[in-house]
Order: structure tokens, then sequence, then C-alpha cells
């Protein structure tokens, strides 16, 4: 079971690239999957113009950095999401690379590490509806680090209750993940 844990923000001093290599550094020391950190700005994915819907583009897409986007995403079999929050939403590339593709998401169990001023919860909510459309599983647990307690300045310093919450998201994900993959 492959899961990649996508860091979602492209931003200029973001910190997703510290949150999703602290995730990738507690998933790595499991042995009941494999992980990889998929971070979504080595991709430069650009804005969803194709006329053919994602959905209908059979995984053939006109731009190669959306089929290189789309070969990372296929191969894995669920995702942590890492997202920040946005003025009260998912961050806006990251949801055009969502939109970018169709069926590589389909099916796909998913969970959410979020940060912001209140913890990102506001982006999961919306990301919760918008995987709804691709019958992803959205698992219960999540994890919501704050800018101003599991932070300082742009060093990730999570507080002692975190590593037990994302031990228990990543249950939860794999569990669901084992449960939902077709027998061989």
């Amino acid at each position: 079971m492959r899961v990649g844990i996508i860091v979602g923000s492209i931003r200029d001093g973001r910190k997703g690239r510290v949150v999703g290599e602290w995730v990738h550094a507690h998933a790595s020391a499991r042995d009941d999957a494999e992980f990889t950190l998929i971070d979504l700005m080595t991709f430069n994915v650009p804005l969803l113009t194709a006329r053919t819907l994602p959905a209908a583009a059979r995984k053939r897409y006109d731009s190669a950095e959306v089929t290189a986007w789309s070969a990372a995403i296929d191969a894995c079999d669920a995702f942590v999401f890492v997202t920040a929050e946005y003025n009260h939403g998912v961050p806006g590339a990251f949801k055009n690379a969502y939109d970018v593709l169709g069926n590589e998401w389909l099916g796909k169990p998913v969970a959410f590490v979020s940060y912001g001023a209140a913890g990102g919860v506001r982006s999961v909510e919306n990301w919760r509806t918008i995987v709804a459309n691709f019958q992803q599983f959205d698992v219960r647990a999540q994890v919501s680090l704050s800018t101003f307690q599991d932070f300082d300045g742009a060093s990730l310093t999570p507080q002692e209750h975190r590593p037990a919450e994302l031990t228990t998201l990543l249950d939860q994900l794999i569990d669901i993940t084992a449960r939902l993959r077709p027998s061989p």
C-alpha cells in the first residue's frame, strides 16, 4: 500500500514543506505502508484550461507537467493532504492541482493535516466536500496545527499531543485503505 503525503502549498515562505516532512518522518517509522512525500511545488501544474474535462481525459493530458502530476497521484492508494488555510478555504494552487486530474483520485481514501491561524479547520471542511466528488473516503481524525501554538517562526514545534493525533490519523487511513482495496 502506497500513501502519498501531498504538500499542497506553493507559496513563498510556506510552512507546508516542514509540516509534510514531519508527517513523512512520523509515517515512515511505520511498517504497514510505504509513504512518499509529494510536493506540489515541484510539479509546476498549470491552471486548468484544457478543453477536455479531466475525468474524461483517461489520464492523457496535453501538458507534461500535468502528466507527471497524474503519474505521481495515480501511483498512490491513499493520501494525506497537508493543507494550509487561505482566507477560510483551500489553497488555490492545491485546488487547481486537484481539479486538473480526474480518475486518479477516484475512490482513494484521504486524511488531512492542516495548519493556519485557526488550525486550518475551515480548509479541511472545504476539502471534505470537494473529495466527495471522486468518492474519496475521508477519515474522521485530523491534525490541525496552529500557527501560534505549533510553530516557532518557520520551525514546526508541535504540541505534545500532536504525534498521538497523527498516529490515530494514520491508523484510520491505513485501516480504511486496506478495507477498500480490491482483493488480489
